[in-house]
């Protein structure tokens, strides 16, 4: 029989990260910016890592300035959001080399979106035979590379970023 380990997830199902903060926005303290897996914070919007991501290099961008509808944003908002997620979608380009995307925009809850006040996209990148049998039968995604590496692989790239 084969295990399959993934003890890094425990800490994210028994931790109590809540805390009546919302997650993408980013506060004072930059201190905790690794532990909350924030790779940049612009002028008017941040990029995070999703802890508990689809797959490797799982993304979330959304507007600093918490806000619930498209509409909501002012124009200068909204061009900032997209040119982060484009400039999401290059790094993850070139450092994970994926053969394409899923990129969507998370607006309500019954959307799916976790922090329904708060819009976000998800920024997720994919490779040809990502999918597999263990999410048919298992109901088990099989993330290679532990989230911390991830982040220490993307952090470089974001940091080159500059407004």
């Amino acid at each position: 029989m084969k295990v399959l380990w993934a003890p890094w997830r425990m800490e994210y199902i028994n931790s109590d990260d809540k805390k009546g903060e919302c997650i993408f926005c980013p506060g004072d303290d930059r201190s905790q910016d690794e532990r909350r897996l924030i790779l940049f914070i612009g002028k008017s919007s941040i990029v995070i890592m999703n802890k508990f991501p689809y797959i490797n290099g799982h993304l979330l961008v959304a507007p600093i300035r918490h806000i619930s509808t498209l509409d909501g944003l002012l124009t200068e908002e909204k061009l900032h959001l997209i040119e982060l997620v484009e400039k999401s979608i290059g790094i993850l380009k070139e450092t994970m080399n994926p053969t394409g995307f899923n990129v969507g925009l998370n607006m309500g809850r019954v959307a799916g979106a976790g922090v329904e006040d708060h819009i976000h996209f998800h920024v997720v990148p994919r490779w040809e035979g990502d999918t597999n049998f263990m999410s048919i039968f298992g109901d088990v995604r099989v993330i290679p590379e532990h989230i911390q590496g991830t982040y220490q692989k993307l952090l470089p790239f974001f940091k080159k970023i500059r407004e």
